[in-house]
């Protein structure tokens, strides 16, 4: 199976990191983002950019951070966009609706397919978003955790809400899936047949009941989904079994 295609949609949810003080979130930040298909990154007042450990702990996705637009207040980053979500794990006296990023990332796929303009919004790792700043937005997220040690850095949570999103985009992992193709009944139904005749070669249903036991390996076969080619190895295994057992196997060694 061909590998798949990241949707062109994503190309209209930014991250937006405000003020932040470590290259090196901003690297690992910027890794997580391309992990997921999202490329566009909007750093406000960053403290130090660019620089060698954001490109270091970026680990493949330098791009990412060759891109980046660095502006100088959140009312920039968020100038086009119609839905803005502030992350935030502190109570806020405000009346935007909280929700987790599971609850909110359909709406915003759905508004990025549209082609709206989406922005989530990651404040400093020390102080996180100001008031100021999440009332610049219109919706609020909480990524839900241990309440008694509640304790991501930047770039886990921006792992966690991208990854939401990319789990809406419809990508599958049936491309890493081994090829193969599926054997027919009658192939696992010859490779049962085949397996009792061995069986019975050993001796294996002196003391058992054979018919029982053929029932549940057909259900076990029946069950794993087998394939052609295993289906192969197993009657070639089979074969060599009853010529071990007919001496004929030690014949051809001498």
């Amino acid at each position: 199976m061909n590998k798949p295609q990241v949707p062109d949609f994503l190309k209209n949810i930014r991250i937006v990191l405000a003020r932040p003080n470590h290259p090196g979130n901003i690297g690992s930040a910027a890794r997580a983002m391309k992990t997921m298909g999202l490329t566009r990154l909007y750093l406000v007042e960053p403290k130090v950019f660019p620089s060698d450990e954001a490109n270091a702990l970026a680990s493949g996705a330098v791009d990412v951070l060759e891109s980046a637009t660095v502006v100088g207040s959140l009312q920039e980053a968020l100038a086009d966009v119609t839905v803005a979500c502030a992350l935030t794990s502190r109570r806020r006296e405000l009346t935007t609706p909280l929700s987790t990023p599971r609850e909110t990332t359909p709406e915003l796929v759905a508004r990025a397919r549209d082609g709206e303009q989406v922005a989530l919004v990651f404040g400093n790792e020390t102080f996180g978003l100001s008031i100021e700043e999440v009332e610049q937005c219109n919706r609020l997220v909480t990524i839900p955790g241990n309440p008694d040690y509640f304790s991501l850095n930047l770039a886990m949570a921006v792992q966690v809400m991208t990854y939401e999103l990319f789990s809406h985009t419809g990508v599958n992992v049936e491309y890493l899936r081994a090829d193969g193709e599926a054997a027919t009944q009658g192939e696992v139904e010859g490779m049962c047949g085949h397996l009792e005749q061995a069986m019975d070669d050993i001796g294996y249903f002196r003391r058992r009941n054979s018919e029982r036991l053929m029932r549940r390996m057909r259900a076990l076969f029946n069950r794993s989904g087998v394939l052609r080619d295993e289906i192969d190895i197993l009657r070639g295994f089979f074969k060599q079994v009853q010529r071990a057992a007919d001496g004929s196997l030690k014949r051809d060694e001498d």
